[in-house]
């Protein structure tokens, strides 16, 4: 049986469209909460279950933050969030890398994400035939960091933790999550600035020793 490489979306295989449109919607909702709390609590509304459109999903978020879903308020995180879909571009090391990897390992995609956002950047950059198999949070109706998550991953293809590499961006969200579960996890530091080990720069240093 092939390794299995499960791969984090946003921050290292593709680069957001706009600067961090998550802490942008804190903003914009008028959040105080700590940043790790809102993400949380917003994906969980937003991204385990599919929405008709953007105004319901974010209708929804507004009712679970206690936030007035005006229209000019929904319309100006609908302009954000479509802004970062659409602007959305894979790093130059992203399409080559899984090219090739492919030849050697079973490659699957995690991501937290809504029915709007990532599948449209897959299918705009022809990204869908990179992987395996997806593990969308709003197809699993449950977000990466769940442990159930995981071992949602190892029944489906499976596999075993010893089976499987993690490769995402977030020491919190991606290689803790990992680690929970006891998969091996590497941190992509493209900017170089955290402490992680392994940790690595690029796509292109990915190795499994």
């Amino acid at each position: 049986m092939k390794k299995t490489i499960i791969f984090d979306f946003w921050g290292t295989l593709v680069e957001q469209g706009v600067y961090s449109p998550l802490k942008q919607v804190r903003r914009i909702l008028g959040i105080q909460m700590e940043y790790p709390e809102f993400v949380v609590q917003l994906e969980k509304v937003m991204m385990t279950r599919p929405f008709d459109s953007l105004t319901d999903a974010f209708t929804a978020a507004c009712a679970s933050f206690n936030v007035n879903p005006n229209p000019q308020l929904i319309e100006e995180l609908i302009g954000l969030w479509n802004k970062n879909w659409l602007l959305a571009k894979p790093y130059d090391d992203t399409v080559d890398v899984l090219k090739d990897l492919k030849k050697k390992y079973r490659l699957v995609l995690i991501s937290n994400t809504d029915n709007f956002s990532v599948e449209r950047v897959l299918d705009k950059f022809n990204l869908r035939d990179s992987f395996d198999v997806l593990f969308l949070s709003y197809q699993q109706g449950m977000i990466k960091t769940e442990p159930a998550f995981y071992e949602k991953i190892f029944e489906d293809l499976n596999a075993s933790a010893a089976d499987c590499m993690a490769v995402g961006d977030s020491i919190e969200s991606d290689m803790a999550a990992a680690q929970r579960v006891g998969v091996h996890a590497v941190l992509v530091d493209r900017r170089s600035v955290r402490e992680f080990t392994p940790k690595i720069k690029n796509l292109r240093e990915l190795q499994w020793k």
